[in-house]
């Protein structure tokens, strides 16, 4: 082992603490691990320099005597009279920092594994298809069809990847475990197995449709049942139509997720519906009655009140959209009011027009006189100071 200072090595000063050490180490470690660094024995040396080094600094006793005899405390010459050969004391905090790295595929002194579960009989992946449906048709509720592209078990073998009768073999590399175990100084390394690809079993007779993986890729028509008032983000979970398992294994579900295209006339807050509609000056001012669309189709008559403004809501009780999973739960309808200029006048027109603002007084229109009120006091007051 070199002999180079331990913590000119972590790139830490001697007055590090456990922590500062702990984390240059695995910062180190990450870097220079040979599994992320195959063949290249420059890093393998490295991560046992450095491995060497936390061992000795991340103990209290060990770093005392470090810092007292330096690398003679551990080759017999100094007052500590112990070898590195002894192992590993701080094997739990070895094991920690591995598995952040390695995703806890690191054993550190452990014993033989029991096999694993191989990829036979693996459950299939679930799959999302995003499905866009409009305002009328989620009011209604509706059966939608789809189509998507997935795997599916091949007919030809039954999914097994075998061609005819012929059964997989264990894989005597792995051991049918589908992973292999390797030494790396001080720790055993394991890996998915190279020979069967983490399966634990091989097909000497593949299927010539599926090529041995016991799935074909093929177009999926089904139809998806759309429940009334569904909102946008709503997801629906189809049962066993998503992709097939492995080798047997179950299929995964589908997941069905909607949105809804923009309506020309109604927009939508919840199970409340809102609809903008123009309403003549005339009618605005006199009061009176307009038809209206509703989201069900039909026409629904409202009664517009004298001096409607714009802005102004109008409620249509239960005329919204049904509560999903409620047999009679409905949202309300409002109407927007938008108050429409004249235009296009006739002399005619123009010359009542006229008329009516010559005989109109300060209580017809309370907001415009009231504005230009405040607007005069407010320049007054900046005036007057």
């Amino acid at each position: 082992m070199s002999k180079k200072d331990y913590y000119e090595l972590l790139g830490v000063s001697r007055s590090a603490s456990e922590d500062e050490i702990k984390k240059a180490y695995r910062k180190m470690a990450m870097k220079y691990h040979p599994d992320r660094n195959p063949d290249d024995k420059t890093a393998e040396e490295k991560f046992k320099e450095i491995s060497q080094a936390y061992e000795v600094l991340s103990k209290k006793e060990k770093r005392a005597d470090y810092d007292q005899y330096g690398h003679d405390a551990f080759s017999g010459g100094g007052n500590g009279g112990f070898g590195f050969n002894q192992g590993f004391s701080s094997a739990a905090d070895f094991t920690d920092i591995f598995n952040d790295i390695f995703g806890g595929s690191f054993g550190v002194g452990q014993g033989k594994r029991g096999a694993r579960a191989r990829t036979s009989g693996v459950r299939g992946s679930d799959l999302r298809y995003d499905l866009e449906i409009t305002l009328e048709e989620a009011f209604r509720g509706i059966n939608k069809p789809i189509h998507y592209p997935t795997n599916v078990k091949c007919k030809s073998c039954n999914g097994s990847g075998s061609e005819g009768a012929t059964k997989p073999v264990q894989c005597n590399t792995c051991g049918g475990v589908g992973r292999v175990r390797s030494q790396q100084g001080f720790f055993t390394i394991e890996k998915t197995c190279h020979v069967c690809n983490g399966e634990g079993e091989l097909i000497q007779n593949k299927c010539k449709k599926c090529g041995g993986h016991g799935r074909t890729r093929e177009e999926v028509n089904i139809s998806v049942t759309i429940p009334k008032g569904v909102e946008a983000g709503y997801s629906i979970r189809v049962n066993g139509k998503g992709e097939a398992g492995v080798r047997g294994g179950g299929n995964g579900d589908l997941y069905v997720y909607i949105s809804i295209a923009p309506n020309k006339f109604f927009t939508r807050k919840g199970a409340d519906i809102y609809c903008k509609v123009p309403v003549r000056m005339t009618l605005a001012t006199l009061g009176g009655e307009i038809e209206v669309p509703t989201i069900n189709g039909t026409y629904a008559k409202v009664k517009v009140p004298a001096g409607a403004q714009t802005g102004d809501k109008l409620r249509l009780k239960e005329k919204g959209m049904p509560y999903i999973n409620s047999t009679n739960r409905t949202g309300d309808m409002y109407i927007q009011v938008t108050v429409e200029t004249p235009v296009n006048l006739t002399d005619k027109q123009k010359e009542l027009l006229a008329k009516f603002e010559h005989e109109c007084n300060n209580n017809s229109s309370p907001q415009c006189e009231g504005f230009f009120k405040k607007i005069k006091s407010f320049w007054s007051d900046i005036h007057s100071n």
